[in-house]
């Protein structure tokens, strides 16, 4: 957590800035430990001050480092002004991707002496770029959900609504440690699965469907994240045509990825598979995503970014083709990038399992 401190500390000099002010959960849990839902970062030349509210006292005191804590009460920011935290500083930056104008407004009306300045996407380059224990924690979050697709494989049947699966999938995840998902299930059995981010419905699975399974969740902190399409019962000829396709896509852009390529050609990798096979119409979303103390972290796996992909970042790597009113398929694993290439995070098989 100290060189996290002192990594958003290099900020101060580039913004010439006195003070920085985290307001982003997840960023103030990055640098300084705290995993709660009310939290305020300040960052000085010469120290850090942590502040949240009475909820929080024993918890905060467990979890966070390299911090003065102060219990602040409920209103941060007026605790921080009445009691001149930011004495001395003539300019001050904000998280203002983080900031609602009434948060801004407050801040100009509470700190009148100070110049207030915004930055978008302040730590998004530190935070991407993971260490070992970073990635050992995200590992076992992984190795969760693919204990619990493993035993999802002994009990999805005919029969089952999505939602019932759905359910079961959320109390595996909490029965095996988890604490909590990283987003609701994705269940979309026969045609729902042609539908990217279906919600669970009443839906039955029926013998014959396609089943998109796309779940994850929050271990120590980090995220898991992971899709696998099966088939129930024996799979149409075209499903199976599909799914090698998809196979192939997901393939090509895992042997291309490493740290330095621009995000759009690793997104060029799999899309360019799929649109040779005629599909492209029907690979709808990007390549992927960062992934980390945030299920959807910087950087974007995108054709329509510019930027190269930071080393040590952890992305997920997810193409899908999706045919309106019949069914789709996805597949995706988490990899973790490097100059040389990318090591795949993910061990769960990517063969069409037929239940």
């Amino acid at each position: 957590m100290h060189d996290h401190l002192h990594l958003a500390r290099n900020h101060l000099e580039r913004l010439n800035a006195d003070a920085i002010l985290l307001t982003s959960l997840s960023d103030i849990q990055w640098v300084c430990g705290f995993t709660g839902s009310n939290g305020l970062l300040i960052i000085l030349p010469d120290e850090a001050i942590f502040l949240t509210d009475g909820r929080y006292e024993i918890q905060s005191r467990n979890e966070v480092r390299s911090a003065r804590i102060v219990m602040g009460g409920y209103d941060l920011f007026a605790y921080a002004a009445e009691n001149d935290l930011l004495s001395g500083c003539r300019r001050a930056v904000f998280q203002s991707d983080e900031f609602t104008v009434a948060s801004f407004e407050s801040l100009g009306n509470q700190f009148g002496e100070v110049e207030w300045i915004g930055a978008t996407e302040l730590l998004v380059k530190e935070v991407a770029s993971k260490s070992n224990e970073e990635v050992d924690r995200i590992r076992a979050a992984q190795r969760l959900t693919e204990s619990v697709f493993d035993a999802m494989l002994d009990w999805v049947r005919p029969g089952l609504s999505e939602k019932e699966i759905a359910a079961e999938i959320t109390y595996l995840h909490l029965k095996l440690g988890a604490r909590k998902m990283s987003f609701e299930p994705v269940v979309a059995s026969g045609t729902n699965s042609a539908l990217p981010h279906a919600e669970p419905t009443d839906r039955i699975v029926q013998k014959g469907d396609v089943l998109l399974l796309d779940f994850g969740c929050f271990l120590d902190g980090y995220a898991s994240d992971m899709t696998r399409t099966v088939a129930v019962g024996e799979p149409c000829t075209e499903v199976r045509d599909v799914y090698e396709v998809v196979v192939e896509a997901q393939q090509t852009a895992l042997a291309s990825a490493r740290s330095g390529m621009l995000a759009p050609d690793l997104d060029a990798a799999a899309r360019t598979v799929i649109e040779d096979a005629g599909f492209g119409s029907y690979f709808s979303h990007s390549l992927g995503h960062g992934i980390g103390l945030r299920i959807h972290e910087w950087p974007r796996v995108s054709y329509s970014v510019e930027y190269a992909l930071p080393d040590r970042a952890v992305i997920t790597i997810e193409p899908g083709i999706y045919l309106p009113d019949r069914f789709g398929i996805r597949i995706e694993d988490m990899v973790q990038l490097h100059p040389e290439g990318a090591e795949n995070l993910t061990a769960a098989p990517k063969e069409l399992i037929v239940l």
